[in-house]
């Protein structure tokens, strides 16, 4: 028991009064308390120096990855770059024979076409900022004209190996033009000799003319000047495979003692351009016309006017002071049912009037051959290739409203590249295809005709021949897509301030800012939405057809 006791009394003083650390004791932790914090602070450095040199590793590993992309595209671009330089040279031999011999033929002809073939290569950037069409390929088209060059090349590359071995210096050139070959038999073209109708329609224009001039000599109608042959077929195209329309634009002039005044109409909707032709009285007291017999419209009793001298212009074919086109019309047809009787062409062939408001249309039929013809007519501005016609462009036009047309300048647009491009050109081609292939599409044929005329400005007419046929069907689909993504498709004439010196604008056309073709998809997002439908539609019918598959 007394043993427990003490056992107890000693524990309780060992709780209560602890033995205290020495000083040796406190120094010796001290000590190992800093080499383990220099050995943590060692460790962290190592740590920090390590993940450093990994980071800069990985920059270096990102560098080089970049820099052997950069290596393959440019190894990529030369060897593309080397095979076009190899192709225009197997062009330039192909042709080179053929073009020497045309400039010693004509060395002063050859200098002008190339004069303005530098003229236009001069020219492409500002027309490409001009009119935005051909800057870039859309996602909508890329990929499916990427698909249909790739189908197309390698069905031409089978078939002409099945036909011979081209040759390696010219292989590129062969396959090129095989290609453009067997599109040519895939298309349809038209099967109606557009120049033969065209000089057909022109000599009966003569005809008309001279007896125009005999019926119309003493009167008061409007002077009839000699046709100009206008629309597609004039320009060298058809939309159409049948049922050709040729048209002709008549200018007119104003009688004696009368005037014409050309007068914009503000209040018609800004995408067009309407006027109205003000018709207008002259004195000719004092002109030699009265050794005529003409009796002066301002100055003569109306008693006496009426009784001895035909009615004046403002009261036949004007209504309130203006030249009305619904009664020109009606005056047109009159004439050719009059005329027509005495003209030669009378004897073999049958006239068949149609009906038109706003311009004269007949067919003439011989039996075998059918030529169907539209009379427009119009004042020309001033000195310039443009006129107000009587050819409407909405569905409701007033019957004094007359609309500005470029048609004159368009045609004379055509001629100029027909006279510089090679024998076998297939910018017609091309025009016709696509137009033929947008009739079953809500796509306006004159979308398709302005995109070709800003591509011709782009596009040298040498790369339009047939081995560049298939490039340049896609180029048009292509840039079909891009002016449907943008909603935007610059008008060619308005605007254009880099035309052929002979097609002349009055200064305020040359001017203008271009109108938007595509106004419409900017203005109503359905229709934007079905031209984008409409043409993902197109662009398989144009694979199939391509491809052969129709």
């Amino acid at each position: 028991m007394n043993s427990i006791v003490l056992l107890f009394v000693l524990l309780k003083s060992l709780i209560q009064y602890p033995q205290l650390v020495g000083d040796a004791w406190d120094e010796e932790t001290r000590l190992r308390m800093e080499a383990r914090a220099k050995q943590l602070e060692c460790e962290r450095i190592r740590l920090e120096q390590a993940e450093q040199l990994t980071l800069e590793q990985m920059q270096l590993l990102q560098l080089l990855a970049v820099a052997v992309l950069l290596v393959l595209v440019l190894v990529l671009w030369v060897m593309g770059y080397k095979r076009s330089l190899r192709r225009e040279g197997n062009e330039e031999e192909n042709s080179g024979a053929n073009e020497e011999e045309d400039r010693n033929r004509d060395a002063n002809e050859e200098a002008d076409v190339g004069n303005a073939e530098d003229d236009d290569d001069a020219n492409r950037k500002e027309d490409g900022n001009d009119d935005g069409n051909v800057q870039e390929v859309g996602n909508v088209s890329a990929n499916g004209d990427d698909n249909i060059e790739n189908e197309v090349v390698s069905e031409a590359a089978s078939a002409e190996n099945n036909i011979r071995a081209p040759s390696v210096s010219q292989g590129d050139n062969d396959l090129d033009d095989n290609i453009g070959r067997v599109l040519m038999e895939r298309i349809r073209w038209p099967v109606q000799d557009l120049q033969a109708g065209c000089e057909w329609t022109m000599n009966l224009m003569d005809n008309f003319a001279i007896y125009f001039g005999h019926v119309l000599s003493n009167s008061f109608y409007p002077v009839l000047q000699g046709a100009i042959g206008v629309g597609s077929a004039f320009e060298g195209w058809s939309p159409r495979e049948h049922d050709f329309v040729y048209q002709v634009l008549i200018p007119m002039t104003p009688p004696r003692g009368h005037s014409f005044h050309l007068e914009l109409d503000c209040a018609e909707q800004r995408h067009v351009r309407n006027f109205r032709v003000r018709v207008q009285l002259e004195c000719t007291c004092s002109s030699v016309q009265q050794g005529k017999n003409m009796l002066c419209f301002l100055h003569h009793p109306k008693e006496e006017l009426r009784s001895n001298q035909e009615p004046s212009l403002l009261d036949t074919l004007c209504t309130n002071s203006y030249l009305d086109v619904q009664k020109t019309a009606h005056w047109f047809y009159q004439l050719v049912r009059a005329i027509w009787p005495a003209l030669p062409q009378s004897q073999n062939w049958h006239l068949m009037l149609l009906p038109s408001r706003r311009s004269c249309q007949f067919k003439v039929t011989n039996g075998r051959e059918i030529f169907r013809i539209e009379m427009l007519f119009g004042v020309r501005r001033g000195d310039s290739d443009i006129f107000v016609s009587s050819q409407p462009r909405e569905a409701h036009t007033q019957s004094t409203t007359w609309p500005e047309t470029y048609a004159v300048a368009e045609m004379k647009f055509f001629k100029h590249i027909t006279k510089q491009a090679p024998p076998d050109t297939v910018h017609f081609k091309c025009l016709q295809f696509f137009t033929h292939l947008l009739l079953s599409f809500s796509f306006p044929t004159y979308s398709i005709k302005t995109i070709v005329m800003h591509l011709l400005t782009v596009v040298p007419v040498s790369r339009w021949r047939r081995r560049h046929l298939l490039n340049r069907l896609l180029d048009i689909s292509e840039n079909l897509c891009l002016c449907v993504l943008a909603k935007r498709l610059n008008h060619f004439i308005v605007g254009n301030e880099r035309l052929p010196q002979d097609i002349h604008l009055p200064p305020d056309v040359q001017a203008a800012h271009p109108y938007n073709l595509f106004h419409r998809l900017a203005e109503e997002p359905a229709t934007h939405s079905q031209a984008i439908n409409e043409y993902q539609v197109l662009q398989k019918w144009l694979k199939r057809i391509l491809l052969g598959e129709h």
